[in-house]
């Protein structure tokens, strides 16, 4: 049985909550924060998204309060994706891909502030043809690049690498 660190109730797993650092924080807990706070705080981030804004004020008090970052950049990622691109994502722990587009099956990468460098990379195998990249910087401004798969290149190996400076 998992348990929300914040509720000590009962999750069911992704449909109920988001794993972080190994614990479980529930969208009931992410639900009963102060939503005028959220918005307030992070008016425009993306357009009101409750969920995001809510996400990066637990992630900002977390990192204010124990000088660390919550690992929830691909979770942050995809959401504002979604949010920005109308991506429809697939259930949990879906191969391949992690959403669509229209006819377009997208996967979404996400730069986090802990990244030194400027690449992803993302496996050839991958059922894609479109990939997005969000980039999140130490102050939670969040940036996305749309890129055609056929932009990354045949190229050797399992990965293709996408380098955010070189925009290539």
């Amino acid at each position: 049985m998992n348990y929300c660190a914040y509720t000590g109730r009962q999750v069911e797993g992704p449909a109920d909550a988001i794993w972080d650092d190994g614990e479980w924080i529930s969208w009931e807990y992410i639900n009963s924060l102060d939503h005028d706070d959220a918005e307030e705080e992070f008016d425009g981030l993306i357009d009101g998204d409750f969920y995001i804004n809510a996400l990066v004020a637990i992630s900002r008090k977390y990192f204010k309060e124990n000088g660390r970052y919550l690992s929830i950049w691909g979770e942050l990622g995809e959401l504002y994706a979604e949010a920005k691109y109308g991506i429809k994502r697939h259930k949990a722990y879906a191969q391949g891909s992690d959403g669509r587009v229209g006819n377009d099956l997208v996967e979404v990468k996400t730069m986090s502030p802990e990244k030194t460098d400027h690449i992803v990379e993302v496996k050839r195998s991958g059922n894609f043809n479109v990939l997005i990249v969000v980039k999140i910087d130490s102050n939670y401004n969040f940036q996305s690049r749309w890129i055609d798969r056929k932009e990354l290149g045949k190229g050797v190996g399992k990965m293709a690498r996408y380098n955010w400076e070189n925009n290539r």
